[in-house]
């Protein structure tokens, strides 16, 4: 699994950081976030798909086998 931040739709919310810090970094210029890795390991792959989720701005793409794809909406 790989993962990607839009730099452009990113706002800094840090929502991502906070829940997959591990993944997650933050510009200490503006706040934004990137990858720590576009790969991410097996064991982080769950926490990655949370904060993909949480993202207020959808600026988290996951790409598996070589499709990208927006985190889909969860219904309690």
């Amino acid at each position: 699994m790989k993962v990607r931040v839009d730099s452009e739709r990113c706002q800094g919310h840090t929502l991502c950081a906070m829940i997959a810090p591990e993944s997650f970094e933050l510009s200490d210029i503006d706040g934004t976030s990137s990858p720590v890795s576009e790969v991410v390991p097996p064991e982080h792959e769950d926490a990655v798909r949370e904060a993909a989720q949480s993202c207020p701005e959808q600026a988290i793409f996951i790409e598996s086998d070589a499709t990208a794809e927006r985190p889909r909406e969860t219904t309690p």
